[in-house]
């Protein structure tokens, strides 16, 4: 501290691999101004974290902004390049691990978890200042060589696991569609016990139908468009949607009523994978936009599809890759066109382009396999 000047901040001293770490609370206002960035232009084994990702940051200021009574962020993880000092307030015991943190003015700090959450708050103070006086739990290690550093960053890293995508909406009370999706499968005789609502893809043994993230975006792209202006009325048309598609295939009420196994069904038929769900949707927002009062009626035409995996004729290529079912949106799309057209209703003409690719690619197999 040959300066003279020094950060003091308020802290709890604690032990991690026979180190010191400390715990402070820092003002958001002080954030931006206190952690600088590593510098972007240096070479990746240079620099002691990933570079930022801006295309993140519109969307964390937003949640930020758009939820200040309930927003939650996790503390940042700091490294120190300098000599500290820690005054505790008390001599022994317990007590001696809470004091102030003596940090000089001249240190260096490299952010190794958080550069993202901090770039956003920084974007968020520009338009809420008043948000500058709230708190971020700030961890702060001691480092003075890089490649410890860079380790720390890797270890961080090395266990980070997201959450699968069904748990995520689960949990998420924020997105109007996600409890929309929730409630429909609570009140759904024909969802309710077949759903899976953690995991994102199904063992064999499972004796669910559905993933909760296939109920998810399959609502969705129902929804997407559709007039219906209040959550009311979009949860009332999904149900009358998916219950008018739950009559067309026997094997979902025989799995509800003990007939069928849910591993037999998934195994032998395509219409409870998420790429169809997603493409019978699809289909079903144009019957439904072209025919309001007497959608219903013509949906019975999909209990004449042949939905068994083994019709590699009709699903090969659109729901079904070598042999293997395939969420990809161009998959999505030439599922749906299969749909649609026997339904009797019109590809747009982006799916007109889709499916004349898919076509020249699959007569460019047959000239290559005779």
């Amino acid at each position: 501290m040959s300066d003279g000047f020094e950060y003091q901040f308020p802290a709890i001293r604690g032990i991690q691999a026979q180190r010191e770490y400390y715990v402070s609370m820092c003002p958001m206002r002080l954030l931006p101004k206190l952690f600088q960035f590593d510098e972007d232009e240096l070479a990746p084994e240079l620099r002691a974290q990933r570079q930022l990702n801006r295309a993140r940051i519109p969307d964390l200021s937003r949640y930020i902004t758009e939820n200040v009574d309930n927003y939650v962020f996790s503390a940042i993880t700091v490294s120190i390049d300098a000599d500290i000092a820690f005054a505790p307030f008390a001599g022994d015991g317990e007590a001696n691990r809470i004091g102030i943190l003596k940090i000089p003015m001249s240190a260096r700090f490299i952010i190794n978890d958080g550069q993202h959450r901090r770039a956003a708050i920084d974007q968020a103070l520009r338009n809420h200042p008043e948000l500058g006086d709230e708190t971020i739990a700030v961890v702060f290690f001691l480092d003075k060589g890089l490649e410890r550093c860079q380790q720390m960053f890797a270890d961080l890293n090395r266990y980070a696991i997201r959450p699968s995508p069904s748990l995520s909406i689960l949990y998420d009370y924020r997105d109007e569609a996600a409890r929309l999706a929730k409630s429909l499968i609570a009140g759904s005789d024909i969802f309710r016990d077949v759903v899976e609502l953690e995991k994102t893809s199904l063992a064999p043994r499972s004796r669910r139908l559905f993933t909760l993230s296939a109920i998810y975006h399959a609502t969705n792209e129902l929804l997407t468009g559709m007039p219906e202006t209040t959550p009311d009325d979009a949860a009332r048309l999904a149900l009358e949607f998916w219950e008018a598609v739950a009559d067309q295939f026997d094997e979902w009420g025989r799995v509800r009523n003990g007939d069928l196994t849910a591993g037999e069904v998934r195994t032998d038929f395509i219409h409870t994978h998420g790429v169809v769900l997603q493409a019978l949707a699809r289909a079903g927002r144009v019957l439904i936009s072209k025919y309001p009062k007497t959608w219903q009626s013509k949906i019975v035409k999909l209990k004449t599809i042949d939905w068994r995996r083994a019709n590699s004729k009709m699903w090969e290529g659109r729901a079904l890759v070598g042999g293997q079912l395939s969420k990809a949106h161009q998959n999505v799309v030439l599922t749906a066109n299969a749909i649609k057209t026997h339904l009797g209703l019109e590809l747009t003409d982006d799916e007109l382009r889709v499916e004349d690719a898919y076509k020249r690619g699959a007569n460019g197999n047959k000239k290559a396999t005779a």
